[in-house]
């Protein structure tokens, strides 16, 4: 049911009225999140058939300006927790993993095939921290582009050397993964917070495939 959700939600056409709704019963007001999902609502719909490129950037710019960074501590009282966009977008905040998630879930809804997109978990050298980023894979075995909270601009792998890979997901497969792609080792069901992720982006009314 929840790859089936997944598929889905980034298929099918998205009511914003109703995840708005849905929203401000199970979070509590909107305020002035309500504006920047409408804004989410409006990138979506002007990327409709653009090309992958202008996609990567516009939605790598659109989170990054959106979302100001603020560590799960503070933001959710939980060491670790992944928030959907909905919830980040209704805070204006997020840390690491809630950007690459929200634009992995904007890009697959735009068409982007799942097999060109990772959500990569890294270590920050320079920062000596774990990280996450979104990575983007023109071709199967293609050095991948990195979209980054750290910095605005879309790189390849080869250029972030300040970034170890480790791992990376997305909603059809696990990898431990290397500058080049990695070795496949399982599906993400093995991820328990990706499946919370998607049971709670079902309770926002997003749209399920049977």
């Amino acid at each position: 049911m929840l790859f089936a959700l997944l598929a889905g939600a980034l298929q099918a056409d998205w009511d914003f009225t109703l995840i708005s709704r849905r929203a401000e019963s199970l979070y509590g007001p909107l305020g002035d999140g309500k504006q920047r999902i409408d804004d989410w609502q409006r990138l979506l719909a002007s990327q409709v058939g653009a090309s992958e490129a202008e996609q990567l950037k516009e939605v790598n710019r659109f989170f990054n300006a959106k979302l100001r960074f603020t560590d799960d501590l503070a933001l959710w009282n939980q060491v670790d927790y992944w928030a959907t966009p909905v919830e980040a977008l209704r805070r204006g905040a997020g840390d690491c993993e809630d950007y690459a998630i929200a634009k992995y879930i904007s890009l697959r809804h735009l068409g982007v095939p799942a097999e060109k997109l990772r959500i990569t978990y890294v270590k920050a050298l320079r920062l000596n921290q774990a990280h996450m980023v979104l990575t983007y894979y023109e071709k199967p075995d293609a050095v991948p582009l990195v979209l980054d909270n750290l910095i605005g601009s879309i790189l390849p792998a080869s250029q972030r050397s300040d970034l170890l890979p480790v791992y990376a997901f997305n909603g059809e497969g696990l990898w431990l993964t290397n500058q080049g792609g990695g070795k496949k080792v399982g599906d993400a069901k093995r991820l328990s917070r990706w499946q919370d992720l998607l049971k709670k982006m079902k309770a926002e009314g997003f749209p399920t495939s049977e």
